[in-house]
């Protein structure tokens, strides 16, 4: 057939990057119009074809028949057109598919790009460029900048880039925050100013910086990678807050520096900078534990991304990432899914004025989910309006340290620095007293959010013992394995007693569902992840007893058997429960109650995600350009509130 110009390049495009990650995995070319950059024409039935940008050759990219695109294609002629147009190097001084000889070796590889420094013979940068699903590379790059002595390497899968530093004759020792323009040194780029705009993309994917930063570093340097890399991520927020609100054209210091040492005396000093101002995470006499030629390369990555101003369910997934297998599992502690967060928070629904917890907050999942349903649906989508409500009105506890410094960094990206985020163990208040300025500090706050009681006798009890508390929303994933054996903790709960005599132990989360109905007001209204064996079993009938003598149940949604995996097969249900009292009125023998069971977790039994596909089989993506899970629970959220709208429940009128 006649040769034939595609108009509707999107099409091809979806077809190529079927399996990609993001909408055609072109993440790092969002600022080009692909449409008209790339040409792509129909030369043979179903064989797509695409011109090469410096040699003006049609490349095939997609086969409909055999259903096998080249992703890699198309991202090698994107970063052509970027090198040329955005880095402004003339098409003359690159090559593409150069042959890299080995030393005495027969066989030979050929490079994606080269580009040529302006004698035409000195090879400068080589770019390799992968598929969006691949993720391995580096080396083949550092042995392609061996054997040509080329100084700089870029490898780009369309979703992100490593650039590699080489230094000929040394051993490849470095990154770059960027690749140098035409009429740019590298010295130039290493030492020029940048501003809060100039490398801090809020696209940018911190998992996939860190994970990059894995790969080059920090699997090799030893020490406490969580820690060292959270207080990276602290001296940058506290870099990103300076440069917006108090230094002159937003000026940016955590950057990569010509020097090693350079950079690690300005991160270092805007780590200390940052423990003193936010106080509670780390000791003052803490510093950067990388060596300086290990924190060059991470600096080098991680100035690119944006913290203040992100979308922090992205960074929540980083820090989720980051925080090492033993504490995620740690006494039963896994991090819940975000789409069962955003069906929970949805049903419970936040208004502006309402305060609301998480007393097992984890990396903050819940709080953030909250935040943003405020802001979408009473504050106008304004983000500094959430912000000022966060700094009020959201509150967490955890007791392990990792996860307790996320929620930190979390809520002052969102609130500014004046978080409600405490170190401690929830189930017992004994720990609370003691003298060090945190627990101070996390007890003169949380005296605010106590329970007014009827007389000044039970007002002084409460203010020691910090039993009962008046916070309108709980929502929480309490900690399912381990017992307490504790008899100080079993005699501060009901369930720690049996006829009036001290039990021997209680499973922890038996005394997680007394603990939250006491930290919520007479009428306010929680959501608890519980075993399902907690809502099922017979010998648990004392609790469920006890949940209807307190509280009206809202609804029991039962969650898929994969939705934990793979850290946990456990069956697990979600619990919402409204306090009797207030709104909720005085207790009921009779009433109906929301029941649904998920069918769809949006996960197959090892734990991957699952994703819906189109009538053509490929990936749906959202507005935002990401797949969406194959999952039930928003319709389980919606045909709640219906439920809830018809019983004239008072937090959905």
């Amino acid at each position: 057939m006649p040769t034939e110009k595609v108009n509707k390049i999107e099409e091809v495009l979806d077809k190529i990057f079927h399996n990609s990650e993001t909408i055609y995995g072109l993440q790092e070319f969002s600022d080009i119009s692909l449409g008209d950059v790339l040409e792509i024409t129909e030369q043979e039935k179903d064989k797509f074809y695409l011109k090469d940008i410096k040699s003006g050759q049609q490349r095939i990219v997609f086969d409909e028949q055999k259903q096998k695109g080249r992703p890699e294609e198309i991202i090698r002629q994107l970063w052509l057109y970027k090198l040329h147009n955005n880095y402004g190097y003339p098409l003359e001084q690159i090559e593409t598919e150069k042959s890299v000889h080995f030393g005495k070796e027969i066989h030979t590889k050929a490079a994606d790009i080269v580009v040529y420094k302006k004698d035409k013979i000195t090879p400068y940068i080589i770019i390799e460029t992968k598929s969006p699903t691949d993720k391995k590379g580096i080396e083949q790059l550092k042995s392609y900048l061996s054997a040509e002595g080329a100084e700089i390497g870029l490898w780009s899968n369309g979703q992100k880039r490593i650039i590699l530093y080489r230094p000929y004759p040394k051993e490849f020792s470095d990154t770059l925050p960027d690749l140098p323009k035409f009429n740019q040194t590298i010295d130039d780029l290493l030492e020029a100013k940048k501003n809060l705009l100039d490398y801090t993309d809020p696209k940018a994917n911190l998992k996939q910086m860190i994970e990059s930063m894995q790969e080059l570093v920090l699997a090799n340097a030893g020490g406490d990678v969580f820690n060292e890399v959270f207080k990276l991520i602290y001296a940058k927020l506290f870099d990103e807050s300076e440069a917006k609100y108090n230094r002159q054209g937003n000026e940016i210091y955590f950057r990569k520096y010509k020097d090693s040492s350079k950079t690690y005396q300005v991160i270092n000093d805007l780590f200390k900078k940052a423990v003193k101002k936010w106080p509670g995470t780390f000791l003052e006499q803490d510093n950067l534990k990388l060596s300086p030629d290990h924190l060059s390369i991470i600096v080098g990555e991680l100035e690119k991304a944006r913290l203040f101003g992100s979308d922090l369910s992205i960074i929540d997934e980083a820090f989720e990432y980051l925080i090492p297998e033993v504490a995620k599992g740690k006494k039963g502690q896994y991090f819940t899914p975000r789409h069962a967060i955003s069906m929970a928070v949805k049903m419970l629904n936040p208004k502006k004025d309402e305060f609301i917890i998480d007393p097992a907050c984890g990396s903050g999942g819940f709080l953030i989910s909250a935040m943003y349903q405020v802001k979408d649906n009473y504050l106008n989508k304004n983000e500094e309006a959430m912000r000022e409500y966060a700094k009020d009105h959201i509150w967490g506890i955890d007791f392990a340290d990792e996860i307790s410094k996320v929620s930190r960094a979390l809520m002052l990206i969102a609130g500014d620095g004046k978080s409600h985020i405490f170190k401690l163990n929830t189930l017992d208040p004994r720990e609370w007293q003691g003298e060090n300025s945190d627990l101070l500090n996390a007890r003169a706050q949380l005296q605010t959010r106590l329970l007014n009681m009827d007389n000044s006798v039970d007002n002084a009890d409460n203010q020691r013992s910090f039993h009962y508390f008046n916070f309108d929303i709980l929502l929480t994933n309490p900690p399912f394995a381990g017992e307490i054996k504790d008899s100080g903790i079993l005699r501060q709960y009901f369930f720690g007693k049996k006829k009036s005599k001290l039990v021997n132990k209680v499973e922890r989360h038996i005394l997680f569902i007394e603990r939250v109905l006491d930290m919520i007001r007479p009428g306010g209204r929680l959501a608890i992840v519980l075993p399902q064996g907690v809502l099922n079993n017979t010998n648990m009938e004392y609790v469920r007893e006890y949940l209807f003598d307190k509280a009206r149940v809202l609804a029991v949604v039962g969650l898929a058997i994969n939705t934990f995996k793979p850290h946990t097969g456990t069956k697990t249900s979600i619990l919402f429960l409204q306090k009797w009292g207030r709104e909720a009125g005085e207790p009921l023998k009779d009433y109906p109650i929301f029941m649904a069971v998920s069918k769809k977790s949006g996960k197959d039994n090892s734990g991957n995600y699952v994703f819906k596909k189109d009538t053509n089989g490929s990936p749906v993506h959202d507005s935002r350009g990401r797949k969406v899970l194959d999952h039930d629970l928003d319709q389980i959220a919606n045909e709640f509130i219906k439920f809830a709208k018809k019983e004239k429940l008072d937090f959905w009128m």
